[in-house]
């Protein structure tokens, strides 16, 4: 029998807020498929002959305790059950309130198990009372096909005879009546499989890519208003980069780290230069897996055998698997050339639809990495790495404009892509193993013979930006409106003003903004044409111009930018400049760029690849059009609030290459590193002195707090304000002092308390750690005799899990004083031996004389 089950949304903050002053339980209420042969409500027509059942109503609610404004479940069926084709009509619950008002709530059966639910809100305090009318239902008879078993049944004209229960009753207090909590979100480290019980961990539990998702998805709306995720599509392939539903790092911390390339100074009579060579960047990140295809080295130059496509930890690194792997055009604007036949994408398969509706609840969703790649449609499986489908999407060819462009975000949803081929527009499903015809959902005939450059599927327009060039100068620009579901053109306008990219342009909330080259952007509406604002210029003398990256991004109802003196984020609605953020040398003679104000500041120009936005956070890294040699130094991996324009930095010419679990993978084009950076574990130490001291004897309480991270073990853990020299120290090579020798290293508070003998706590106080060592000392006096436990906790950071430990000192009795001794008078002789040495002095003087007397005669 199918009964309903509290399915709560999975709302992350909004539900978590409301969870501590509600148990309201959100459901969306399944379809009833109409019934084969169906049956009319009520009793039989006159004269007919039919079979009789006998039927047993039932009634359930959930709880039967219930708050005021909270909503409480109705579950109710009959039995016997019916067979597949066939549900109940209708069903009645009467419910009488406290105030005697009564409401009558109709609603047919499920098919098969004749089942049905609804939910309904207390809305009055008091006694109520439910009870479940089943008015009969007559079913002529027929050939039935179908059913558990399959095939067909020939029934007779049949009666479920009409019954009701008794009246139930349900209390309603004014007291809220709690749930299951969901307020528990994990602020330290934290580990894949994520248990489907922590259902609300779905907001940070998000893998790479994040493509495919547009639309109101469940929740978003709530935790981030006004920051609808929807996403664009350029025809370089650039979107938005806005990637929802993960946590992404708030520290330069490096949890472990791996050499994929070689680079960096070459020596010797290269003098001060040398190579740059980066690592490839994952293409999947799913389940805390990251899945990714590399030149294995030692295996030849044959790319036959020597690209694999691997599958290793993200928090450790650990390979898993790996196999290898042929090769495929990456099909790339500006990064063509081979790569590993791999996934970049993930597919979402919710569960099939039962023949008995609303089973499909019951069912477990599926998931598969995929690659669409020309006419080709390739999907492994994510355990093992197997290839498991290889289907031809002919007459799908290379040439095709083709976006994977939604996931399901529910029941009865399939991931579907977008084809423009031949006029026509498919719409098109991933899911399956048939060929191209069978996974057709429409087929439409198209005005264009490619998607817009920009489109925006959430509003469902599009557009395309076109240079006017007078005497081969850029000297303004065409904006051109269209339908995004059919290619009609909608609008067309010119704007006198050079373009500066079209890979700066964006389409996002309806709007198409366009940046030029005197340095702000103009937007239009994309439904009108109509000009909506002119943004702020960005500063002189270089934003002015428009110098920046061929790059922009669109989050959180702002356009990021990135330019030579700064990166600006600018208001969709407004246009107005909302923060600007700076990167400002260490050293002057490093770079020519300067911002309005003189100083002189690192450039910005992250480029093919982008930044990455995840958590509120925009991650970047200094670069300019054409690096120079001998290189700059002082480029940084920059982490940038977007919401307040600040941020953290970490040393070294690394891009930003995926984030998932809190954890983001950057790759050193200066050095051949991968990085992976985020929170890591920590290891906290306590010791007191191993013998029994008496009570009132002071003793000293030592320890250390140390960072097992794979790329530093055994390391002090330090502060959040010297994280960046310390990171720059161990993997950078540059002083622990900094560049300047001007920094002091500063370590991490540790919570040190004892329980005494008697389980009493007391607080010993707060010890901070030395920043070069890690170890930690504080003074302690027991006041009772016997064994107290101490223990020292480190409760964590950004960039450390929290950790503890604990230790034992005995105290014994104090120690037994000395005797006390009377003093012993010693008479004072100073008078008499003055006495005595001033007589022997007037002898000697007296004796003198007579002997000077004496020889003179």
């Amino acid at each position: 029998m199918l009964l309903s089950v509290s399915k709560t949304k999975t709302t992350a903050m909004i539900i978590i807020s409301l969870m501590m002053f509600s148990a309201i339980a959100m459901w969306t209420v399944l379809p009833v498929q109409a019934a084969e042969g169906p049956g009319t409500s009520g009793p039989p027509p006159a004269g007919t002959t039919y079979d009789t059942v006998i039927v047993v109503p039932h009634l359930s609610f959930r709880p039967t305790t219930v708050g005021f404004g909270q909503t409480f479940l109705v579950n109710i069926w009959t039995t016997p059950a019916l067979h597949a084709a066939r549900n109940h009509p209708n069903y009645t619950v009467v419910i009488t309130k406290p105030d005697n008002t009564k409401e009558v709530v109709s609603l047919p059966s499920f098919k098969a198990d004749a089942t049905a639910w609804f939910e309904y809100i207390a809305d009055q305090v008091g006694e109520w009372k439910l009870q479940f009318i089943f008015p009969g239902t007559f079913f002529p008879g027929g050939t039935l096909a179908g059913g558990f078993m399959g095939g067909t049944a020939t029934v007779n004209p049949t009666y479920y005879k009409a019954v009701s229960t008794g009246e139930q009753i349900l209390t309603v207090q004014n007291e809220i009546v709690y749930s299951w909590p969901e307020d528990y979100m994990p602020t330290d480290y934290w580990t894949r499989p994520v248990h489907v019980e922590n259902r609300q961990w779905w907001t940070i539990a998000g893998n790479w890519p994040a493509t495919g998702y547009n639309g109101h998805v469940e929740g978003w709306d709530e935790m981030y208003p006004g920051c609808n995720p929807s996403w664009y599509y350029n025809s370089y392939g650039m979107s938005s980069r806005l990637i929802p539903w993960v946590e992404a790092p708030d520290s330069p911390h490096i949890l472990w780290k791996r050499q994929d390339a070689i680079a960096g100074l070459i020596g010797g009579q290269a003098g001060k230069y040398g190579l740059s060579s980066e690592p490839g960047a994952p293409s999947v990140i799913y389940a805390g897996r990251v899945y990714d295809s590399y030149t294995k080295p030692g295996l030849g130059t044959s790319t036959s055998n020597s690209m694999m496509f691997r599958c290793y930890d993200l928090r450790t690194g650990q390979v898993y698997w790996e196999y290898p792997t042929t090769t495929i055009s990456s099909g790339g604007f500006f990064f063509g050339g081979s790569s590993g036949l791999v996934p970049n994408l993930i597919e979402y398969n919710p569960p099939t639809q039962s023949e008995v509706g609303g089973a499909e609840a019951a069912g477990t969703w599926s998931v598969n990495l995929m690659r669409i790649a020309g006419d080709m449609l390739y999907k492994w499986n994510p355990w093992t790495g197997a290839l498991t489908a290889n289907v031809s999407l002919s007459p799908l060819t290379s040439s095709s404009t083709t976006v994977f462009y939604r996931q399901p975000t529910k029941r009865g949803e399939s991931p579907l892509a977008l084809t423009v081929m031949g006029g026509r527009l498919y719409n098109w499903t991933t899911s399956g193993t048939g060929t191209f015809a069978s996974r057709i959902r429409s087929n439409t005939s198209y005005a264009l013979s490619s998607l817009p450059t920009l489109s925006d599927f959430e509003s469902g327009y599009g557009a395309a930006v076109g240079s006017i060039s007078l005497d081969s100068v850029y000297v303004g620009e065409t904006i051109t409106g269209y339908n995004l579901w059919t290619g009609e053109k909608l609008w067309n306008t010119t704007l006198n003003e050079p373009m500066y990219s079209m890979l700066c342009d964006l389409a996002d909330h309806g709007k198409v903004a366009t940046l030029t080259a005197f340095g702000h952007y103009v937007c239009y509406d994309m439904a009108t044409g109509k000009k909506l604002w002119t943004s702020d210029t960005m500063g002189y003398p270089y934003s002015s111009a428009g110098f920046g990256g061929y790059t922009s991004f669109s989050a959180y109802g702002m356009i990021i930018r990135e330019a030579y003196d700064g990166i600006y984020a600018f208001n969709w609605t407004t246009g107005k400049i909302v923060w600007k953020y700076t990167s400002p040398a260490a050293a002057v003679y490093e770079t020519p760029y300067t911002d309005a104000n003189g100083t002189t500041v690192m450039p910005f120009y992250s480029f093919g690849v982008g930044g990455i936005i995840a958590d509120g956070k925009f991650f970047t890294w200094n670069y300019e059009h054409t690096e120079s040699w001998p290189v700059t130094r002082g480029w940084s991996l920059h982490a940038i609030d977007v919401f307040t324009g600040e941020g953290w930095s970490l040393t070294g010419c690394s891009t930003p290459r995926a984030i998932a679990d809190g954890y983001l993978i950057a790759t050193g084009w200066a050095d051949g590193y991968t990085y992976i950076i985020g929170k890591g574990k920590s290891e906290t130490a306590v010791t007191a002195p191993g013998t029994e001291i008496p009570l009132g004897q002071s003793v000293m309480i030592t320890g250390s707090v140390m960072d097992l991270s794979p790329a530093q073990p055994n390391t002090p853990c330090v502060s959040q304000d010297s994280m960046k020299t310390q990171m720059d120290y161990l993997h950078m090579q540059l002083p622990l002092g900094g560049i300047w020798n001007n920094v002091t290293m500063t370590g991490v508070p540790v919570y040190v308390y004892a329980v005494d003998p008697n389980n009493n706590y007391k607080d010993i106080g707060i010890a901070t750690t030395n920043g070069y060592y890690g170890t930690f000392s504080i003074p302690f006096t027991p006041e009772v005799e016997g064994t107290y436990t101490i223990m020292a906790s480190f409760g964590g950071d950004a960039s450390y899990s929290s950790s503890g430990s604990s230790t034992a000192i005995l105290v014994g009795s104090a120690p037994t004083p000395y005797p006390t001794q009377q003093p012993i008078n010693i008479p004072d002789n100073t008078s008499l031996i003055y006495g005595l040495l001033v007589a022997v002095i007037i002898a000697i003087v007296i004796g003198l004389v007579i002997l000077l007397l004496v020889r003179k005669r």
